[in-house]
């Protein structure tokens, strides 16, 4: 199988292991990540101006093209996943939004919102399936207190993202069981990190921070993974407990025996 991928500009820089962790554990797994060619930034925050089309274009340049190529487009950025799935929404329901946008990119033939968007761990879940993931790892986590790290652009809006239960997801806890980790579930792991305040109230960031890392201390986790690069930065800037944080994907390429390989890279 295979995908149209928009990597987005965090991992091409600061978070290069989300990316290259990602395409070596979907070569092992059998499915294709095929880079979408000359992408843009997606703007890393969606537009919340109805009015707001320029910021938008990028998104739909790349939705675009996995249409023209009859692929789903897959993210694994949460951000990127965010911005796109949601501006896909409004090419689909917002008939302003569409014909403007359409309007400026003047296609050959306009962009509806018809391609599907998946995050990674979708495609784990409803594409691979973790039964069968379950069956290709070759070094299981075993033993391994593991708390999933959520944050907000996975989950909300739920009806647009419609990733998982925006109240009590299970997505990321039946991966790490699918790689022979133990899931820690604690009562912060779907709450904010501060994302960009982060920038400018540093403070209150670590504080939002401190209380996500003493929950899932608290509750017994060892470590905690995320799909976020945003959350991850702000994740380690916790003063109060040091759990390791990694993402997803590392974990992934660990348990599927493809981590050294990447790492000698």
């Amino acid at each position: 199988m295979k995908y149209s991928y928009y990597p987005g500009c965090t991992l091409t820089t600061k978070a290069k292991d989300l990316d290259a962790y990602g395409r070596a554990s979907a070569q092992a797994l059998g499915f294709e990540l095929e880079e979408i060619a000359d992408w843009q930034c997606c703007g890393g925050v969606y537009p919340l101006g109805s009015d707001e089309i320029a910021t938008k274009l990028s998104s739909v340049r790349a939705l675009h093209e996995a249409r023209e190529k009859g692929q789903d487009l897959v993210t694994l950025c949460s951000a990127c996943h965010h911005v796109i799935k949601r501006v896909n929404d409004d090419m689909k329901n917002v008939e302003d939004i569409r014909t403007r946008a359409n309007n400026y990119m003047q296609l050959e033939k306009p962009y509806a919102g018809e391609t599907n968007v998946l995050h990674f761990l979708e495609v784990l879940r409803d594409r691979v399936g973790f039964d069968v993931l379950k069956e290709k790892v070759v070094n299981p986590l075993t033993g391994k207190k593991i708390g999933a790290y959520y944050g907000c652009l996975l989950l909300r809006p739920g009806k647009i993202l419609a990733f998982d239960n925006p109240e009590n997801p299970a997505i990321m806890e039946d991966f790490i069981r699918a790689i022979g980790g133990e899931p820690v579930v604690y009562p912060y792991r779907n709450e904010c990190c501060g994302g960009y305040i982060s920038l400018k109230e540093k403070e209150l960031s670590k504080s939002m921070c401190d209380t996500i890392m003493e929950s899932a201390s608290g509750f017994g986790a060892e470590m905690l993974i995320t799909a976020c690069p945003l959350c991850l930065y702000n994740l380690n800037k916790s003063v109060e407990e040091k759990l390791p944080v990694y993402y997803f994907t590392e974990l992934l390429a660990e348990a599927l025996g493809v981590k050294e390989e990447v790492d000698r890279a």
